[in-house]
């Protein structure tokens, strides 16, 4: 008998609730089979390929490339002519949700907006307190995309101006099609920018900003370098410090290395550093796993991997999947100071500058030039007062200052 499964989206990251259909592998008619690629999927974080949860043929595809979509939403059906109780065997072949289940995810959802809505919400000058007023139709109350477009022309009506006053207004001049061009987002450009819309709207963001000495950390980077590369194959950086330092500040500081689920603060105990790569779509941001346990080499090791990945393409979601703090280095461009905004759900994110050259007065009135850097924190003060970071900054750059060591 032939029976047909439902492909949904599925859950590509604690953190990640969309991603968007990059291309598909196959088209309706084609054979698959188990775990075959159907399609590729892009996040604000990772591309990922969705294999087939079942052996048989592509009968619909219900997303197209560039289309993007909630977790759970169908993606594709594939029709199968085996017995019902193989069937129940395949690895997620359940084609139907029970009623109950469904419910309590819509109304877990309820308070849930995607993307694309607080992207709409952006564009049209809508703020997250008018947004949670508007009433939704979707499942559990969900507010749709349908609702707010509809909440939108209603409001746009309101105001319309009377015919005389619309001819009042000069239209623009001097502009050309010529002088324009139109660059269509990529799937991973929309996804960081939704999420970077989200944490801005979301998380308050305050900023602290220090002064670190790293002449120490330069030194011995100039005098162990070759050495380090040699006997490991992978280089020793000012970043490889930095984390293991954010690693050790965090035991004295933990609230930093937590995130906020409604009014509970997740307290974090390890340490799952996340490390900006730019690659030519975009900003990924790889895990380094359990960074608190970690000595220089393996930190070393771990960042030299990750990045390798990143920039080849062949990072895999649990690469980049629960991180609890960032951290970015955008002086390897040469800027000196940035404030990075937050990734959500996480509550704190740390830059680091560029090095630079600067005459430092030593405790013996002596004047000395010293390597120095910028680190700054940036940080939802929902969580986390003003002065919680500044002994957290202050404990970062103790660590950087006096313990650079190589192990």
């Amino acid at each position: 008998m032939s029976e047909d499964i439902k492909v949904l989206l599925p859950k590509l990251g604690e953190s990640i609730h969309s991603a968007t259909i990059v291309q598909w592998f196959k088209k309706i008619g084609d054979n698959v089979n188990l775990d075959e690629p159907l399609l590729e999927v892009s996040t604000d974080k990772v591309n990922s390929e969705i294999p087939s949860p079942a052996a048989g043929i592509l009968k619909e595809i219900h997303a197209n490339p560039d289309q993007e979509l909630q977790v759970g939403e169908l993606i594709a059906i594939i029709g199968l002519s085996t017995p019902s109780a193989a069937r129940e065997e395949m690895r997620g072949a359940a084609p139907t949700v029970s009623a109950a289940s469904s419910s309590a995810e819509g109304q877990e959802m309820k308070d849930f907006f995607s993307p694309a809505l607080l992207r709409l919400a952006r564009e049209k000058g809508i703020g997250l307190q008018e947004l949670e007023k508007i009433p939704g139709t979707g499942m559990g109350g969900r507010l749709t995309k349908q609702d707010l477009e509809e909440y939108i022309e209603k409001r746009v009506a309101s105001t319309k101006p009377c015919p005389m006053a619309a001819k009042a207004v000069a239209a623009p001049t001097g502009i050309t099609g010529i002088d324009v061009e139109r660059l269509k987002m990529t799937g991973m450009r929309k996804a960081i920018a939704d999420n970077m819309v989200r944490s801005f709207y979301e998380a308050p963001h305050a900023t602290l900003v220090t002064e670190v000495d790293v002449t120490p950390i330069v030194s011995l980077i100039q005098k162990e370098k070759e050495e380090f590369l040699n006997k490991h194959g992978f280089k020793l950086t000012i970043t490889t410090f930095v984390a293991r330092a954010i690693a050790k500040a965090l035991q004295e500081y933990p609230l930093i290395n937590s995130s906020l689920e409604g009014d509970t603060i997740l307290l974090k105990r390890y340490v799952n550093l996340g490390i900006a790569v730019s690659i030519e779509q975009g900003l990924v941001v790889p895990v380094v796993k359990h960074c608190q346990s970690l000595g220089i080499t393996a930190i070393a090791k771990a960042i030299s991997e990750l990045s390798g990945k990143a920039r080849t393409g062949k990072l895999t979601p649990d690469d980049v999947n629960e991180g609890t703090i960032t951290l970015t280095n955008f002086g390897m461009t040469g800027v000196q100071i940035g404030i990075p905004i937050i990734r959500y759900p996480e509550v704190a994110i740390v830059g680091i500058g560029a090095t630079y050259k600067k005459v430092i007065p030593l405790e013996n009135d002596l004047l000395a030039i010293r390597s120095m850097v910028h680190v700054s924190l940036t940080f939802d003060h929902r969580v986390l007062d003003g002065m919680y970071g500044c002994g957290f900054l202050g404990a970062l750059k103790k660590h950087l200052e006096e313990d650079v060591k190589i192990d």
